[in-house]
């Protein structure tokens, strides 16, 4: 496996396929002072990488910059999922996925590509995830919920059933989620409101 990106979210996809028996071979970054991580050699920049035969994913973790390296990649995208994941029945996760620590996904969830599900985060059933998504750290998605594409759940955030939450999405911290939200709105507080929008 070859990881994009030796930052402190390289550290845990590493520890997370150390869990799995999965070799990190070696790590490719833009910042040329980088040299190893955990004594694992960072190789060059991402435009440098030309084996295509192991498996890679993109450990960083902005949504937008994750898709920007993805797109300049052209080898085969593992997964990282963490051991102790409590997966329910017809579970999806796709390819270039991090699923962490302690977190729970339950039936009937699809989890896109290149997602991050974060620690101790919780996805009930009857879910999507699209594709750049990132559930942060202790975020409860209830069931039926269905969120778009490079959206961030906040850490500690809630999403009741059924909800709709459109792409490129800002949910902050601890907000508690109870109307579908639109594309690229910013949205904090309990219950939650959009604050402003991101530029598309």
């Amino acid at each position: 496996m070859y990881l994009f990106g030796a930052s402190g979210h390289a550290k845990v996809i590493i520890d997370i396929l150390k869990a799995q028996n999965v070799e990190v071979k070696g790590l490719y970054d833009e910042d040329e002072a980088k040299k190893e991580l955990w004594n694992i050699p960072v190789i060059g920049k991402t435009i440098e990488h030309v084996e295509e035969n192991s498996p890679c994913i993109v450990s960083i973790g902005n949504n937008e910059i994750r898709k920007k390296v993805v797109a300049q990649i052209t080898g085969a995208f593992g997964k990282a999922v963490h051991p102790s994941l409590l997966k329910g029945s017809n579970v999806e996760i796709g390819k270039g996925s991090v699923i962490m620590a302690g977190t729970v996904i339950n039936a009937d969830t699809e989890i896109g590509n290149h997602c991050i599900v974060n620690t101790s985060a919780s996805i009930d059933h009857d879910c999507f995830i699209d594709d750049y998504a990132h559930i942060a750290p202790n975020t409860t998605v209830c069931g039926g919920v269905t969120i778009g594409e490079g959206t961030l759940l906040g850490a500690g955030s809630t999403v009741i059933p059924l909800i709709k939450i459109g792409k490129w999405c800002t949910i902050g911290a601890g907000a508690v989620i109870k109307e579908d939200v639109p594309d690229y709105a910013v949205v904090v507080g309990n219950p939650g409101r959009v604050i402003k929008y991101r530029k598309p």
